[in-house]
């Protein structure tokens, strides 16, 4: 008796939900590749981000209406001070586990914007991008933005008088643009920066608009990703399994681990790993200590000030463009400040986004060795020694004075020779000993298309 309701109430779901086709979905094969579950972190640490952020969200108030601090920071008692400032001190000092979680979310937030990067550059050096996997890049590149935009947000919210120093650079780089600066600087910033409305705007960009459009983009990656299926690396001979033989180059079946249980528990051990990883950061490290630098002050400026290490590239524009570069078309004016924060950035996001079309090729199944793409890894080699530099310039006060001993105009000229010299020269090195160590096969003979969905353990 038991036994046959047991298999009405499963037909009675078959029937709506069609449970056999679910059934072919946890069979899926993920291939057995360390490298493919950097994205699997960056998925965790977006959780761990939103799950620690509405912690946070409980006991912050995105105000600067001035409020008298009666809290635990000696310091600070009796002082009239921004809402929001205040509400970071009870988080951090006051609410149980209040700092351990700030911290968790400060952590998750780097981790996260690290792991996409790791991810691409996996993606990029193995050419797993190429046709048909362009739509993938694509989003994955957005992502990567959509990540950075939460962070430069968030930065802002303690509107502690360093966070806010700093966030005032966006400022300016947006209303540099063209026309529609001050416009855009009205939308995003509430005018001219900081503004009563100023922390409200990041404040409802960092908790809806971006974290939504990320998960519309982790979603979508994740659909394109399953209807196209993963790449995997070449194989050494045909593989046999499961009472069949898949030949070695076929492309439309992939083998590895199935989803369930296999991958399951491959994603679980990365679930705890990540969690572990987090806790053990936000226990040790400390992070930006609002305290030490008290609330927005607009007459005082702290004797430090640079973005996270993610945008420090951008600032390193900034730092090395001459003040000569800005001029005027007829009404128009083109400051350095638009030609390094937002041309300079945006030129280089567009040749990530349209490099799978550049590097065209038939549909391909398998990854490749970066070492037999020599042109493909020597551009990647030089991209990422361009980035580096940018981000040394970035930090430029710091090299000239705590390191060589010197002054900031000493030091821009060698980061201006190095940032246009040593990229293609990387390259250059990079493409000349990988040139004769042969050529990609699925360049050569074409790949394979994907159009099963099978695997093999």
């Amino acid at each position: 008796m038991s036994d046959s309701r047991a298999d009405r109430l499963y037909a009675w779901f078959d029937t709506r939900l069609d449970l056999e086709n679910g059934q072919t979905f946890l069979g899926k094969a993920f291939p057995a590749e360390d490298s493919f579950l950097l994205g699997e972190v960056a998925l965790f640490c977006f959780l761990f981000l939103v799950l620690s952020g509405v912690f946070l969200g409980f006991f912050y108030e995105p105000s600067t209406s001035d409020v008298e601090y009666d809290g635990s920071v000696a310091a600070f008692q009796g002082e009239e001070m921004p809402e929001a400032f205040v509400s970071v001190l009870h988080i951090t000092y006051t609410v149980p586990f209040g700092m351990f979680i700030r911290r968790l979310h400060h952590w998750a937030a780097h981790l996260f914007v690290a792991s996409i990067g790791l991810h691409m550059l996996r993606v990029f050096f193995t050419g797993a991008y190429r046709n048909p996997r362009e739509p993938n890049w694509l989003v994955g590149t957005g992502l990567a933005v959509l990540a950075m935009g939460a962070a430069y947000t968030g930065y802002a919210l303690p509107f502690d008088e360093f966070a806010a120093t700093a966030t005032s650079i966006g400022y300016n780089l947006t209303i540099s643009v063209p026309l529609v600066g001050q416009f855009l600087g009205e939308i995003v910033f509430g005018g001219q920066f900081p503004t009563s409305a100023t922390i409200p705007r990041l404040y409802f960009l960092h908790v809806l608009i971006i974290p939504g459009a990320i998960a519309v983009g982790l979603a979508v990656h994740m659909v394109i990703l399953i209807r196209q299926k993963h790449t995997e690396a070449r194989r050494d001979d045909d593989v046999r399994g499961g009472g069949r033989t898949v030949d070695r180059d076929d492309g439309s079946v992939i083998v590895g681990l199935p989803a369930v249980p296999n991958q399951t528990a491959v994603s679980a051990v990365m679930f705890f790993l990540t969690a572990a990883t987090l806790s053990a950061l936000a226990g040790l490290l400390p992070v930006h200590n609002v305290a030490e630098y008290g609330p927005n002050d607009p007459a005082s400026t702290p004797a430090l000030i640079m973005p996270d290490w993610f945008l420090m590239w951008v600032y390193g524009f900034l730092k090395l463009l001459p003040e000569w570069m800005s001029f005027s078309i007829g009404s128009v004016h083109i400051s350095t400040e638009f030609v390094g924060g937002i041309i300079l950035p945006g030129l280089i996001f567009l040749a990530i986004v349209v490099w799978p079309f550049v590097d065209r090729t038939e549909p391909v199944h398998f990854t490749s060795d970066p070492l037999a793409r020599p042109w493909q890894t020597a551009v990647g080699v030089a991209a990422v020694a361009f980035i580096m530099i940018a981000s040394i310039a970035g930090m430029n006060n710091i090299l000239a004075d705590q390191v060589l001993g010197t002054t900031t105009e000493v030091v821009n000229p060698i980061l201006t020779a190095a940032l246009l010299g040593v990229p293609p020269l990387f390259g250059g090195i990079t493409y000349v000993l990988l040139r004769e160590g042969g050529s990609d096969p699925d360049a050569r003979e074409g790949g394979a298309t994907t159009t099963g969905g099978g695997g093999d353990d």
